[in-house]
C-alpha cells in the first residue's frame, strides 16, 4: 500500500503567517524512523510536510484510485502550522479530499484539544476527572477550589504552560503568561498529588485494546509532573518510562476501563493515550487524552506497545493495519490476484500493482524521440517496441510488415478474426518546436507526443502484460498493427493496414481520447492540396492587361472556401501561403495548401470537381493537387455490440465513457465496413501537436484498464 507520513516540522507553506502557531513539532529522526518502519513492512512509503502542497503532492503519490483499488493511506502525525484546533487541519483535509488516513478524525482531535469541553464530558459520562474552573481574563475571581492547583492553556498540548500553583499570587502570575502567550483561557483544576499512569490504546471499536498502564517515574530536581521541559531533555532531570507499572493488577485493569471508556467518549480512532494521576488512596482521575499520541522512541505509548510484544516497527505497521480495517473491513483487503478463477480480477489487481510503473514506462516513451521526420528515431523506436512485444509473447507478421513504416504482431493464437490494436510510433510535430521532457502534475502528465502517441503505447504494453500475466495470452486471437507516417497522412501504411484490418474481426484504434472522456465512433474524412497558381512578375502599380496574382488568387481563395457547407458537412479551408517573387517585382507564383473535410467519398468528389471549377481562368495559370486522402470512418450498424461491450466494462469498473464523432480523420476509416472498429480509446489529451501536450493521468490508467478487459473478451 502507499503510504504517506504527514508530519509539520519546518514548512510554513500557506497564503499568510496569521494565527497562534504550532509549537510542537516531530524530529526528523522519528519521521525518517516511521517511514523505514513502513518500507520494511511492505508499504511504499514517502514524507510529507501537512502545508498548503499537501493535496497536490498527495494526488501525485496517490492518484485516484479506480473502483476496487486499495487507495494510499496518510499515516498523520500533523500538529498543524497555526491557528485554532491545528490537530483538526491534516485530517480536515484528508476527509474533504477521500484520503483515507491513520489516527482519530477531526471531531476526536477538538473535542481532546478543548480540555475543559473533554473534562465536561468525562463528568457527564462518569470518567472521574479533577474538579476544574476556568479563567478567562486577567482580573478573575479566585475559583473555588482548594490549592494547589494545576494551571494550563484551556486548547494546548504536550505540557504547554502548565504549572503547579500554591497561593493567589503564583496562579495569577501563571494565568497572566498564559494570557499574553496563548491568547486562550485557562484551565484550572486540582492537583492530585500522587502518581502519573499512561495508558495507551490501540484498535477501534469491540476490537480495541490497551496496553499495561506505564508509570512516569520522575527525577528529583522538579516538580511531580511531566513539564514541557522534561519532554526536550532540558529539565536536568531523567523522566522513566516504567511498564508495566508497579501497580495491583485489579487496579491496572480499572485504569485498562477508564481509558477505554475515555476513548469511546471523545469518539477517537486507531490509537490514543489517556494521562491519569492516583491518589495515596489508588483513586485514579483523567487529565487528558492525547489523541495523537508521540511515537517518539522514549514515550510511554511506545513503551506500552514494547510490553504486549509489538516493537517499533511492529507497532507502526499495525496502525496501518488497524486504520485499514476501519475503512475497508479487514486489516489487510483481498489481494485480488490471488482470485485465479476470475481472469479480469486478476488483470485489474495487476495494474493497480504497477500504476507507477505504466507512469515509468510512459516516462521512457517520450524519452524516445521518434518525430514523423526523424526516420533513424522512428527506426530505434520500433526496435523498442519490437524487443518489448517480442518479450510478451508476440511474433512479427512478416506479410503485414515493410520495416520501415508499419510493423505487425500477432498473438500465438493468430489474429485471424481477433482483436487487432493500432496505434503509431512517430510524433506529428512542428520541427520548429523544442523537445518537452516528461513531467507531471497532479492531474496531467506532459511530454513530446505524450497523447498522440507515447500513452497509447504505453497502455499498450500494459495491458498486454497483464493479458500474458492471466496466462491468456497464448489462447486470445489478436494482433497489434504500429505505423509510422502519421506525420505523412499514412500515404505508405495505408495499404498495409486496409489488409491487416480485413483480416481482424474488430478493430481498437489507440488514438487519443475526446474531452469529456469521450471515445469515437465516426469520423470525416480529409483530404489535402497543393495548389500552384502563376502569372507574370508585375512591378509594383505597373497598369497592363496582366492582373497582380495574390488579387486573383484572394478573390478565388473566397469563392473556394465558400463551398463549405455545415449541412453536407464539407468544408475547404486554406492551412498554408506561400509566395516567389523576383527582386522588385510582385510576387509572380503562388503555393497554397488546401485542406477539405467530408463525410463519404460522393460529397469529396463533388467537392474536388467544384474547387477546379472555381480554379480557372483570370489571366494566370492554375494547378491543382492531390496530396493525400484520409477516408471516413462512417457510423455503422456492425460497431452497435464492440461499443456496448466496451460501455458494459466502463460501466462495471465505474469508467466514464461516452461516443462522440470527430471532424479529425484516422486509421479507422482504412477498416473495412463489415469489421466493428472504435477509435480514440487512447488516454483523454490536451493541446495535442503542442509544447504542452498532456494527458490526463486517471483516464492513462482507466482505458488501460478498458484496453485490458476487452482483449480479456478474446
Amino acid at each position: 500500500m502507499k503510504v504517506a507520513v504527514i508530519y509539520n516540522r519546518e514548512s510554513q507553506k500557506v497564503i499568510n503567517l496569521f494565527g497562534q502557531p504550532n509549537r510542537e513539532k516531530y524530529g526528523l529522526k522519528a519521521i525518517t524512523r516511521i517511514v523505514n518502519a513502513l518500507k520494511k513492512g511492505g508499504h511504499q512509503a514517502i514524507a510529507l510536510e501537512g502545508d498548503k502542497d499537501l493535496i497536490d503532492n498527495l494526488e501525485e503519490f496517490m492518484p485516484r484510485a479506480l473502483k476496487g483499488e486499495r487507495p494510499g493511506m496518510a499515516f498523520n502525525l500533523s500538529y498543524g502550522i497555526q491557528g485554532q484546533a491545528r490537530y483538526t487541519h491534516v485530517p480536515g483535509i484528508l476527509e474533504m479530499v477521500g484520503v483515507p488516513y491513520v489516527g482519530s478524525g477531526p471531531l476526536a482531535h477538538s473535542l481532546a484539544l478543548d480540555k475543559v469541553v473533554a473534562k465536561m464530558l468525562f463528568a457527564q459520562r462518569g470518567v472521574p476527572t479533577p474538579e476544574f474552573a476556568v479563567l478567562d481574563a486577567p482580573g478573575f475571581e479566585l475559583p473555588d477550589l482548594a490549592f494547589p492547583l494545576i494551571v494550563k492553556p484551556k486548547n494546548e498540548a504536550v505540557s504547554f504552560g502548565l504549572r503547579i500553583v500554591d497561593n493567589e499570587q503564583e496562579l495569577r502570575e501563571a494565568a497572566a503568561v498564559i494570557f499574553e502567550q496563548f491568547s486562550q483561557s485557562v484551565l484550572v483544576e486540582r492537583y492530585i498529588d500522587g502518581r502519573e499512569i499512561n495508558v495507551g490504546l490501540l484498535g477501534n471499536g469491540a476490537n480495541l485494546a490497551t496496553f499495561p498502564p506505564a508509570e512516569l517515574i520522575f527525577g528529583v530536581g522538579g516538580p511531580n509532573i511531566y513539564t514541557m521541559e522534561d519532554k526536550k531533555r532540558t529539565s536536568g532531570r531523567e523522566v522513566e518510562v516504567r511498564c508495566p507499572a508497579d501497580i495491583d493488577p485489579a487496579l491496572a485493569e480499572k485504569a485498562r476501563g477508564i481509558a477505554m471508556k475515555a476513548f469511546h467518549v471523545l469518539g477517537c480512532y486507531d490509537c490514543a493515550r489517556v494521562d491519569m494521576r492516583m491518589d495515596a488512596a489508588g483513586n485514579l482521575y483523567v487529565l487528558e487524552i492525547n489523541s495523537l499520541p508521540s511515537l517518539g522512541e522514549h514515550g510511554s505509548y511506545v513503551s506500552g506497545a514494547e510490553a504486549v510484544g509489538l516493537d517499533f516497527d511492529a507497532l507502526v505497521v499495525r496502525l496501518v493495519e488497524v486504520a485499514a480495517a476501519r475503512y475497508f473491513g479487514t486489516p489487510n483487503p483481498p489481494d485480488l490476484t490471488r482470485r485465479r478463477a476470475e481472469p479480469k480480477h486478476a488483470a485489474f489487481a495487476f495494474l493497480t500493482e504497477r500504476r507507477d510503473r505504466l507512469e515509468k514506462l510512459l516516462e521512457e516513451w517520450t524519452g524516445i524521440g521518434s518525430r514523423s521526420d526523424d526516420p533513424v528515431g522512428i527506426r530505434l523506436a520500433a526496435q523498442h517496441l519490437s524487443a518489448q512485444l517480442t518479450e510478451i509473447g508476440l511474433r512479427p507478421v512478416r506479410e503485414l510488415t515493410d520495416e520501415r513504416d508499419i510493423w505487425t504482431w500477432e498473438s500465438p493464437a493468430g489474429l485471424a478474426g481477433g482483436t487487432l490494436v493500432i496505434g503509431h510510433l512517430d510524433v506529428p510535430v512542428n520541427p520548429q518546436l523544442g523537445m518537452e521532457h516528461f513531467h507531471r502534475d497532479p492531474e496531467w502528465l506532459y511530454g513530446e507526443g505524450i497523447g498522440s502517441s507515447r500513452a497509447s503505447l504505453a497502455m499498450l504494453e500494459t495491458a498486454l502484460r497483464a493479458v500474458k500475466h492471466v496466462r491468456r495470452l497464448s489462447r486470445t486471437r489478436l494482433g497489434v498493427a504500429i505505423y509510422a507516417d502519421e506525420g505523412r497522412d499514412c500515404e505508405e501504411s495505408a495499404d498495409v493496414l486496409k489488409r491487416a484490418c480485413a483480416e481482424a474481426g474488430r478493430v481498437l484504434v489507440l488514438n487519443p481520447g475526446n474531452a469529456g472522456e469521450r471515445i469515437v465512433t465516426s469520423r470525416r474524412g480529409q483530404r489535402r492540396y497543393r495548389l500552384r497558381v502563376e502569372g507574370k512578375a508585375l512591378r509594383l502599380g505597373q497598369v497592363g492587361r496582366s492582373t497582380e496574382v495574390l488579387r486573383v488568387l484572394y478573390g478565388k481563395l473566397d469563392e473556394v472556401t465558400a463551398l463549405s457547407d455545415r449541412k453536407a458537412r464539407v468544408a475547404v479551408s486554406v492551412s498554408d501561403i506561400a509566395t516567389d517573387a523576383y527582386p522588385m517585382r510582385l510576387p509572380h507564383r503562388v503555393r497554397v495548401g488546401l485542406t477539405v473535410s467530408y463525410p463519404d467519398q460522393a460529397e469529396a468528389d463533388a467537392l474536388d470537381r467544384a474547387m477546379r471549377g472555381v480554379l480557372r481562368g483570370g489571366g494566370v495559370h492554375w494547378d491543382l493537387v492531390q496530396v493525400s486522402d484520409r477516408p471516413p470512418m462512417p457510423e455503422r450498424k456492425v460497431n452497435a455490440p464492440l461499443v456496448q461491450r466496451l460501455k458494459d466494462i466502463a460501466t462495471e469498473w465505474e469508467i466514464p465513457l461516452e461516443t462522440d464523432s470527430s471532424l479529425w480523420p484516422s486509421v479507422a476509416g482504412l477498416v473495412p465496413e463489415n469489421v466493428p472498429v472504435v477509435c480514440g480509446l487512447g488516454p483523454v489529451a490536451a493541446d495535442l501537436y503542442t509544447s504542452d501536450e498532456a494527458v490526463s493521468r486517471m483516464s492513462l490508467v482507466q482505458r488501460t484498464l478498458l484496453l485490458m478487459q476487452c482483449l480479456l473478451d478474446g
